[in-house]
């Protein structure tokens, strides 16, 4: 969509891939070598990790780097060793023998390397930092659990490369050098990196293979090739931001509906005369101005021609448009299964149309990388190692009451749907402050909003779609996930509070011991007779007590010390719970700390600034009224 080059979270992360250097030692890719040269693109050179059948080694073991990946080791020094026969017959998953790091030459990409991993002559390939180190172990697990293998991963810099080659990951290395820190979305290094994978394109479609290029944000649910295999004579199938579904099935969009852009995250290449033209012309393009933005300069490229449609009587052929010169025959992958992040978290587009998802790319969201990661969290799309699922200290949640007229009653508005969410977001504060006093981890309760979020104005929700009113909404449309995992100085903030997605406790990788272990706590009068917090039920490893009323910070810490062995503490409510703190020092500094976790609605249409900002502390404002600022010079949030 046009509206998505105007905000720096609507895109995602890419990382992308950095120049490549190095020739072919061997005869017989000599002349793959020249080639590329002259076409004015270095070739990477070759490593091998033949396919094989999933090994049952968790790669989110606590060993990032394990069997000898120690810093000592792990170096192209001197002493390095070259691959064995029986190294290069490792499985995906399967940790390498040996001990010392392979030299840096054995990882480069050939020709005989890309076929060797390729099956029935496609190849799947992402591309990264160590940055997205858990991204990319992600989109491994997911295809490895869907049988699929013929998959490569490319890696940006050295730390990335030696940590996927000792999770037995079948990795390429990249010659870029690149930074192993998050590149923000929109800075210079973004841009330069987003390109790269221009570059990649351009070197792999000489091979002869078909290529289905990911983004690291985004996984597969459901093995893609044969879908993909349903259209033969397309050059190329892409992605797109489309947000209005423009068929009930799963077919091809109809390409004269679509109005969102072609979305460069997921797409398969032919290794045709006409995507190779494409390819080279796009690549040309971005070196003649390094402003360009890659997915820009895509769409630019195949909407000079757009039309007609293809027409031969095949089904094969149905939903391809000639595009570009006239020649490249693109088709536009449905987005109800070849989700977007709007289409699959706010629509659930797939699910109203009673379709199979085949992925979900997290675009259209907030927060960062951290938002990206506790989408997936959220729709259990996401591989954590074990630790994120046993902490310490034990877990609490708590069960959100929401009176039905503020869900269903009148009319949905921008004043409803700040009722809905204050109404949430206070229960969700004493929540965050119960936490903190029992150095537990908070389960976040699931939010719903009457409104979708976008980066500019609309009448609440994006006309077309099939979002419903109201909705679950994703975390990251009220919470700033960034800035509530970020080591915020506990002097003038108190300590940090841990959290967990609202679907934590039903994931299917928590513990049985964790799962089974909760203490169900309920409140009551504290003048009742049987209001007495020292006696519980028990059955197993649950129980059950009774919390007086609008307990006191001294009364809370108390009384769960005693409970300290249930992994989960479930609050019926947390309504009435917490009476406030005592220690005013420790009030204040957790007041500096759950301001900053909320964020803006937008936008309310026709205004400039058409932000709202929510305020955690709006039941202290007396006629508080969700407004946007008056000014520019208004536009901040009420904590600054």
């Amino acid at each position: 969509m046009a509206f998505l080059s105007r905000c720096n979270e609507t895109k995602p992360i890419f990382v992308g891939i950095y120049s490549i250097g190095g020739v072919g030692i061997l005869l017989s890719v000599f002349f793959i070598v020249s080639s590329l040269y002259s076409s004015g693109y270095a070739p990477f050179a070759s490593f091998s990790l033949p396919l094989g059948r999933k090994d049952k080694t968790s790669p989110f073991s606590t060993d990032a780097v394990s069997n000898g990946g120690n810093q000592d080791n792990s170096t192209t020094s001197k002493g390095s060793l070259t691959l064995s026969d029986s190294e290069k017959t490792i499985s995906i998953w399967k940790v390498p023998t040996g001990r010392k790091f392979p030299k840096l030459e054995t990882f480069k990409l050939t020709e005989d390397m890309v076929k060797g991993h390729a099956k029935d002559n496609v190849i799947i390939v992402t591309f990264g930092n160590y940055a997205f180190l858990d991204f990319i172990l992600n989109w491994v697990k997911h295809l490895t659990d869907l049988n699929v293998y013929n998959l490569l991963v490319g890696a940006m810099d050295k730390k990335l490369l030696e940590a996927l080659y000792w999770k037995g990951v079948p990795v390429f290395d990249m010659g870029s050098n690149m930074i192993t820190e998050d590149a923000g979305w929109g800075s210079p290094t973004f841009h330069k990196m987003g390109r790269e994978k221009v570059f990649l394109i351009n070197a792999m479609l000489p091979f002869g293979v078909e290529l289905l290029m990911c983004d690291t944000d985004m996984v597969w649910l459901k093995n893609p090739l044969p879908y993909m295999a349903r259209y033969p004579d397309a050059d190329i199938l892409t992605s797109s931001d489309q947000v209005i579904p423009t068929v009930t099935d799963d077919s091809l969009e109809v390409w004269q509906e679509v109005t969102g852009a072609y979305n460069i995250g997921i797409f398969h290449w032919r290794p045709t005369e006409a995507s190779k033209q494409l390819a080279k012309e796009w690549k040309e393009l971005l070196l003649s101005d390094e402003k360009i933005w890659d997915q820009n300069g895509f769409n630019d490229l195949v909407h000079k021609v757009l039309g007609p449609s293809v027409q031969d009587g095949s089904t094969s052929n149905g939903g391809l448009v000639y595009t570009y010169d006239g020649n490249l025959k693109l088709g536009i992958l449905p987005a109800s299964i070849f989700c977007s992040g709007h289409t699959y978290f706010v629509q659930a587009m797939y699910k109203q149309l009673w379709l199979e998802p085949y992925a979900v790319h997290t675009t259209f969201q907030y927060a960062g990388t951290e938002g990206k990661r506790h989408r997936l969290r959220e729709a259990m799309h996401f591989f954590d190692p074990p630790s994120y699922y046993d902490s310490s200290g034990g877990y609490m949640s708590f069960k959100p009451r929401i009176p039905k007229s503020l869900l269903f009653g009148g009319a949905h508005t921008v004043d409803s749907h700040f009722a809905l969410v204050n109404y949430q977001l206070k229960q969700i504060r004493a929540a965050l402050a119960v936490a903190s006093l029992l150095k537990r981890t908070l389960v976040m309760p699931a939010i719903w909003c009457r409104l979708d979020r976008m980066w500019f104005g609309h009448p609440g929700i994006m006309e077309g779609t099939l979002t419903r009113q109201p909705f679950l909404c994703p975390m990251d449309h009220v919470f700033e996930i960034n800035v509530m995992l970020k080591d915020l100085p506990e002097e003038e903030f108190g300590p940090r509070i841990e959290f967990r997605e609202y679907s934590f406790l039903q994931n299917p990788s928590l513990p049985k011991h964790v799962k089974e272990s909760i203490l169900e706590v309920d409140t009551c009068d504290r003048n009742s007779s049987n209001c007495n917090p020292s006696i519980i039920t028990r059955t197993d490893q649950q129980g059950f007590l009774r919390l007086p009323k609008n307990s006191t910070q001294h009364e809370l810490v108390e009384v769960f010390s005693s409970y300290k062995e249930f992994k989960v503490i479930q609050f019926s409510s947390m309504l009435d719970v917490f009476q406030g703190f005592s220690d005013k020092e420790m009030e204040t500094k957790f007041r500096n700390r759950v301001q900053r976790y909320v964020g803006i609605w937008c936008c309310v249409m026709l205004r400039d600034p058409g932000h709202i900002y929510y305020n955690m502390y709006w039941d202290e404002k007396p006629g508080w009224k969700p407004e946007p600022p008056n000014s520019r010079q208004d536009d901040h949030p009420p904590w600054a």
